[in-house]
Parts: C-alpha cells; structure tokens; sequence
C-alpha cells in the first residue's frame, strides 16, 4: 500500500522518526499519516521529493496538494487517503501531531 511505498522512500533518504498512524477511525479525511523529521532544508526537500517520486513510480498516484515550504520546516503533501507530514525537528515539536492524534492506531515507527 501507500503508505509503506512512502515509508521506504523517506527511509532511503535517510528520513528520522518515520511514524504512520492509522487514523482512519478519528478522522474522515483520511485513513493514515505518514510523519516524518529532517535535520536540514536540502534533506526535507530530498524527503518531499521521493514521497512524491515514489508515489508517482510505484503508486501511480499524484498529490491531491502540496502545502509548505521545506525552507519553512514543514511541508504537507496530500494523496487523499494518506497525508505526509515533513518537518524539521522544531516544527515537529511544535505541531505535535503525535500528540493531537493520539488516539490513532501506531502501524510503523522508525527511529
């Protein structure tokens, strides 16, 4: 699925603190949330790119929208039923998203 192919891409791009929730039960917009951290701006930009790459090659499936900046530490990109979240650690820690869905089901956590 999705999700998994979006995992690997971050992984071999070196993405820290990979997390994908289930939230499908919480949430009508999507079913999962791929969270993911970068120590840099080029790095973050690396990992929105092979999210998109590796959804477009292996998915065949195209971004419903992109939002943010990786020179902001943060960018969210949109397949619909999956929802990357890209962050640079502060962001991360400010957004918090572990935190606010917690009551979505951990199906992968790479640290």
């Amino acid at each position: 699925e999705l999700a998994h192919l979006l995992v690997d891409a971050l992984l071999d791009k070196k993405g820290i603190d990979i997390l994908v929730l289930d939230i499908h039960a919480q949430a009508i917009f999507a079913d999962y949330f791929v969270i993911a951290s970068a120590d840099s701006e080029p790095q973050l930009r690396a990992l929105m790119q092979a999210a998109l790459g590796e959804a477009k090659k292996q998915g065949g499936r195209m971004p419903k929208g992109v939002e943010g900046m990786p020179q902001d530490g943060w960018v969210l990109v949109d397949f619909g039923d999956v929802v990357v979240h890209l962050f640079s650690p502060e962001k991360r820690g400010y957004y918090d998203l572990e935190s606010l869905w917690h009551q979505g089901h951990v199906v992968v956590r790479m640290q």
